[in-house]
């Protein structure tokens, strides 16, 4: 199933613009939808999820017209916000129970299979008697992936899950997303770049409510090649030289010194060596091309 946005905008009462006119096709797989904070990435998610109304335009899901029927939707679909609350006082197994029974599963034989499933899918049965407030932040993560499984979802948005996870909770956290992903529509919101490399086998970038580019990683990263350089500068150079070139990022080296990455379709001057393209390239290429629009 393919959702369809077309021309979708949204002001809020403070004139803030988090949805410019937005037109997009997501098909099955993992869609990455990658973004700086205050991008409109949640907006965005919070609207296909019938969280919000837009001001204008349209959103399909297969057959189903989202914005005339949210309920068609709510019954295909898994959202897992930014922050997602849990009952403290009780275990993920009854807690899932719990939510199973709210999603309409009524034989309690049913329940069981399902949740056995679910805590299984996000390694978390051998913990499934803890309170889930006792939860580390990327089982907490894993929880909320668990529980929107329950309904056997056909669009599954999660919106920035991986802020904050130490690296070993990144990973697993990444890995049951991988594991749901192969059958279903996932859109995976994130500002983190190395997310969506990992996991995404297409990806939009999103800055001030609008697409600026739609492309799969490896196409995106092809596009570039041999127009990224690289030099080592002090650390006083770094001002003179972002006034001569257009430096996409920085990174320290163990002396001290500073490695600079540039974007120039021909060799900006001796010193550079060429360099290979990386998808943070694309990413800041993407948002320094955007400067002068976001500036007015």
């Amino acid at each position: 199933m393919k959702l369809v946005i077309n021309n979708l905008t949204k002001t809020y009462k403070n004139g803030v613009k988090a949805i410019d006119d937005l037109s997009i096709e997501i098909g099955t797989g993992m869609f990455g939808l990658l973004g700086p904070n205050g991008a409109g990435k949640s907006s965005l998610m919070r609207t296909i999820a019938t969280l919000q109304e837009p001001d204008s335009g349209s959103i399909s899901f297969g057959d189903i017209d989202v914005l005339e029927d949210k309920m068609a939707l709510r019954k295909l679909l898994g959202y897992l916000p930014q922050s997602f609350g849990v009952y403290p006082k009780m275990s993920a197994e009854a807690l899932l129970d719990y939510f199973a029974t709210l999603k309409g599963v009524s034989s309690k034989e049913d329940r069981q299979k399902l949740v056995k499933e679910v805590l299984e899918i996000t390694n978390l049965y051998e913990v499934r008697k803890k309170y889930v407030a006792g939860y580390s932040g990327g089982m907490k993560q894993r929880f909320g992936i668990a529980q929107l499984l329950l309904n056997n979802p056909k669009l599954i948005i999660v919106d920035e899950p991986t802020a904050g996870l130490d690296p070993a909770e990144r990973n697993r956290f990444l890995n049951v997303l991988r594991e749901v992903g192969t059958n279903c529509t996932v859109i995976f919101s994130t500002h983190i770049v190395e997310d969506v490399k990992e996991l995404c086998n297409e990806l939009a970038i999103l800055n001030g409510g609008r697409i600026l580019k739609h492309s799969t990683p490896q196409e995106a990263t092809k596009e570039i090649e041999g127009k990224i350089w690289t030099k080592v500068i002090e650390r006083d150079e770094l001002d003179g030289q972002e006034a001569m070139y257009n430096i996409l990022s920085s990174s320290y080296n163990q002396d001290n010194t500073l490695n600079i990455r540039v974007y120039s379709e021909e060799k900006p001057s001796r010193e550079f060596v060429p360099a290979t393209p990386q998808l943070d390239d694309v990413y800041f290429i993407a948002l320094k091309s955007d400067e002068p629009a976001v500036a007015e």
